[in-house]
């Protein structure tokens, strides 16, 4: 079968890889469709981010649905030709960390298209996956291929979300409005959140935020000041999730967070950040990260599938797999493009 290799920037092949083989308990899901992630991007254009290096070939992505082609031995629930989302978390369960509840910080955990351990985890950019029982979740006919591989991102936006605490009646500000800010959006207007207001160096995205549930986007590239007006009696948002990886963005939504808000930290940064710490001592803020997701992948297939959510709009392009450098591209092009799926059919 063909896969997408990467070997290092710029350098992403299709190559041909063997076919899996399936064992109990597992399932052989043909992949329909991969939604290209800025961690791919990172890799692709990159070869890493932060201390994290390609050090060997690795098949990309994470963000996949499919079609079962092979239900194992002794699997129940599960038939030939139902489509899924597959999650592409694989914690070990044993670890202390697993037992505690605590999947994503697995001490084991193999997530794929990830070179975060040596060997490198193997991606889902591929024809065929095996995957084991637990990592697919049923599709509804009316989600479509490309909505189930956003799976994965909506659920990095529930994850941080649930990290926040309850949002009903906030006013929540956004900073970045990539992919995962416009389903922080979306997962903050379904948590209850009054008022959201997102931020963004350029136009295009803000308008994907508006397009699911914002009810403000600001270009605070075009007016560096636009967040002032929310800074009088020491701040007006309750939470802010930022979304960007950017130093400056964070810390220059201080003077608009008020006292004792929530920093919830999702966007990863190319290295270390330089902090106000005298202002979040001075405001008593609570930072708090959000890495990854375990249950939530479950509950935001479950919203997609009673149609309790749309990340429809996100969805700028989808083009062939065989086209994939001209699909990063595209994916990288802000301007452009928000989300950009990949088809494996």
């Amino acid at each position: 079968m063909k896969a997408l290799v990467i070997h290092a920037p710029g350098d992403l092949r299709i190559e041909e890889v063997p076919t899996p083989e399936t064992g109990p308990q597992q399932l052989r899901v043909r992949v329909r469709c991969g939604g290209i992630c800025g961690s791919d991007l990172h890799y692709f254009n990159h070869g890493g981010f932060g201390t994290v290096r390609i050090r060997q070939p690795m098949i990309l992505g994470h963000e996949v649905s499919g079609a079962i082609e092979q239900v194992g031995t002794g699997l129940a629930g599960f038939s030939v030709g139902q489509r899924v989302a597959i999650s592409p978390s694989r914690p070990c369960t044993r670890c202390r960390f697993c037992q505690q509840g605590l999947q994503n910080h697995c001490l084991d955990m193999h997530y794929y298209g990830s070179a975060m351990r040596m060997p490198h985890v193997q991606g889902a950019f591929r024809q065929e996956i095996v995957v084991n029982a637990e990592q697919a979740h049923l599709l509804e006919d009316s989600v479509s291929d490309a909505e189930g591989a956003l799976a994965e991102p909506l659920s990095v936006a529930l994850h941080a979300v649930r990290r926040a605490g309850p949002l009903v009646g906030r006013n929540v500000l956004v900073t970045g409005s990539g992919p995962i800010g416009a389903l922080l959006v979306i997962a903050a207007r379904r948590a209850g959140a009054t008022h959201i207001t997102v931020t963004d160096v350029a136009e295009a995205p803000l308008r994907s935020a508006l397009k699911v549930g914002a009810d403000e986007g600001l270009n605070v590239a075009l007016d560096p000041e636009a967040l002032a007006r929310y800074e009088a009696d020491k701040g007006f948002f309750d939470v802010l999730f930022e979304a960007s990886g950017n130093e400056r963005a964070l810390a220059g939504a201080f003077a608009a967070l008020r006292p004792r808000g929530i920093i919830v930290q999702v966007g990863l940064g190319g290295g270390s950040m330089n902090l106000p710490v005298n202002t979040i001592v001075a405001k008593e803020f609570d930072l708090r990260g959000a890495f990854r997701f375990h249950e939530e992948f479950a509950t935001a297939v479950a919203l997609l599938n009673k149609g309790l959510v749309s990340v429809k709009p996100l969805i700028s392009a989808s083009l062939p797999y065989r086209d994939a450098s001209r699909a990063f591209a595209l994916a990288a092009d802000r301007s452009q493009a928000m989300k950009v799926v990949l088809n494996f059919d």
